[in-house]
């Protein structure tokens, strides 16, 4: 099919749409299983409100509207959350399983509902009980983010074994083709299959990926949604812009239109998040403004402020851990508890890190008498590491070493998320970009966490910390945490 120019017939279009039906299929039971989900949470949520604060379900009339009674209250705000997270369209397919835009969804809608029954309540002089609304707001939400979280753990594990995913045709030179097929094959939670590229300049009707793997080309493309339905491809992703003139992108669009078969544009400015983007669209250009970083303001306060609160909360409650913990290491070997060490935090500044010692009293020592088994960059991987003490291996593999690490963050040296907090010599290897990482806070966790953790190559790891800092977010420092938690009940990179 190489350079074949495919032409665009009834027949043809009466074949897209018919393939299309099976494979919508599983975005409409995700659409119809979230939005199951998120009644379930807030019908939850608004009935432990009313027993918690009337102690039953019953009677209970609204101040204002004595024929109304909280049940019936509690019904309407159900629906106008429904509604709400409708409006915001938190149940768009694309945005279930991946990224944090689901959650910003989710956190506008309940903003939303709760703006609208402060408005209601003032306008129509109504008293609603402040302990309700006190504890069906954060219950509420609480509840909507769990549920979404456990969702997409479902979705991705499916994605993972190649279902609930789209598969894609990409278009473009070979270059951007192979970095956009290998960004997509590394993350299989994004919902998309490479399924077919079209190259120009690839000879024979196969081209070879970043990792060696063979795939289908079908070379230069006339008609788009006759291509795609060429090759059973669900959506169409131009990779990059250095083949594809303005033109041919505006009747790929024409051409899809009617069709089921979405187009995608894979855009070159990567390392870039969404919010930084901004379209200042002129006649004949659309042009992209990119904001700068910002490391000070509101957002930080609100961070600061989630860090002092979560970090307090969480030292209160999972005191008896610490306790079994420390008991395990000291009778182990009858050596202290803690380990502390000197690293690099926000601008170069120096502190130090406190966690449970996992290795034996004189590791340090013995370090320059071992060998990194595995040799990246700047890091000191040991897979099998001989200095790790049988307790240690065990609260290693839950990352449970690195709870003291609350209290850094209590006291301002760290965030709960952000890059990994380096050693002072790691810092004098880095090259002038690296020292970006130092922009923010090191994190307890961060996307190296959840990224792999050991797993990950120096330039992966390099990759994702920097990505962090230019584009971080408080919603995704909390889909962060969120990971967190699976990645580590995984164990995955862990030794």
């Amino acid at each position: 099919m190489w350079g074949h120019r495919v032409a665009q017939s009834p027949t043809t279009t009466a074949g897209l749409n018919v393939a299309a039906t099976s494979r919508a299929d599983w975005r409409t039971k995700i659409e119809l299983a979230t939005r199951l989900c998120d009644l379930t949470a807030i019908a939850i949520a608004m009935t432990m409100a009313v027993l918690v604060r009337f102690g039953s379900t019953e009677h209970a009339p609204v101040y204002g509207l004595t024929s109304v009674d909280y049940t019936s209250a509690s019904l309407a705000l159900i629906i106008a959350w429904m509604v709400s997270l409708h409006a915001v369209q938190a149940y768009r397919p694309e945005l279930i399983g991946v990224g944090a835009d689901e959650y910003a969804r989710v956190l506008r809608a309940t903003f939303w509902t709760f703006g609208v029954v402060a408005i209601v309540s003032m306008i129509f002089k109504l008293d609603i009980a402040r302990g309700y609304l006190a504890v069906a707001l954060p219950t509420g939400l609480v509840l909507l983010l769990l549920e979404r979280a456990l969702l997409r753990y479902v979705v991705v594990r499916k994605r993972v074994r190649g279902k609930l995913s789209e598969r894609a045709l990409i278009i473009g030179a070979a270059p951007e083709v192979r970095r956009a097929a290998r960004a997509i094959r590394r993350n299989p939670a994004a919902g998309y299959v490479v399924h077919a590229v079209s190259v120009a300049s690839a000879d024979g009707p196969d081209f070879e990926l970043a990792d060696g793997q063979r795939i289908v080309n079908i070379g230069p493309i006339i008609d788009a949604g006759a291509a795609a339905y060429s090759v059973g491809a669900d959506v169409l992703i131009v990779a990059g812009q250095s083949t594809v003139r303005p033109r041919e992108m505006r009747e790929y669009g024409w051409q899809l239109e009617g069709t089921p078969i979405k187009l995608v544009l894979a855009s070159s400015m990567i390392d870039v998040a969404g919010p930084r983007i901004h379209r200042r669209p002129i006649e004949g250009l659309p042009l992209m403004a990119v904001e700068s970083p910002h490391y000070a303001g509101t957002k930080f306060l609100v961070k600061r402020t989630m860090d002092v609160v979560l970090s307090g909360l969480a030292l209160i409650v999972l005191s008896p851990v610490f306790a079994a913990i420390a008991i395990a290491i000291h009778r182990e070997d009858h050596g202290p508890v803690m380990f502390r060490q000197t690293r690099v935090g926000m601008n170069g500044k120096l502190f130090r890190i406190t966690k449970f010692r996992s290795m034996v009293v004189d590791a340090e020592a013995l370090r320059a008498t071992l060998t990194s088994d595995v040799q990246d960059g700047v890091l000191f991987k040991q897979r099998s590491d001989p200095r790790i003490t049988r307790t240690g291996r065990f609260i290693r593999g839950y990352s449970l070493d690195e709870l003291p690490q609350l209290l850094d963050v209590f006291l301002g040296h760290m965030s709960l998320v952000g890059p990994r907090p380096p050693l002072p010599e790691e810092v004098s290897q880095y090259a002038d970009h690296v020292r970006r990482r130092l922009n923010v806070k090191p994190g307890v966790t961060g996307p190296w966490q959840v990224g792999g953790r050991s797993n990950l190559t120096w330039e992966e790891t390099v990759q994702k910390d920097l990505y962090y800092v230019e584009n971080w977010s408080v919603v995704g420092d909390i889909s962060i945490m969120i990971r967190t938690v699976r990645a580590v009940l995984q164990r995955d990179g862990a030794y």
